[in-house]
């Protein structure tokens, strides 16, 4: 289960990285939610483990996955 954080921040980077076609990086995120960037790296580490989201290099930012694109169709 998602805290409403990690669903607000799976929503953030959804609609963003359909806007840019680019990973979204933790300063895109922390500015719209207020909220330090570790704090949103570290959401953003643990939505990765829940295959929600994909790095595309170990230095990017991150994408949604299949996974997380269906789970925000389906829930957000």
């Amino acid at each position: 289960m998602l805290s409403n954080r990690q669903k607000e921040i799976l929503k953030l980077i959804v609609l963003e990285y359909i806007k840019t076609a680019r990973p979204v990086g933790s300063n895109n995120i922390c500015d719209e939610l207020k909220v330090s960037s570790a704090t949103v790296r570290a959401e953003m580490a643990e939505l990765e483990e829940m295959g929600l989201l994909e790095k595309t290099h170990t230095s990017s930012g991150r994408i949604p996955s299949s996974l997380g694109y269906s789970f925000y169709v389906e829930t957000i």
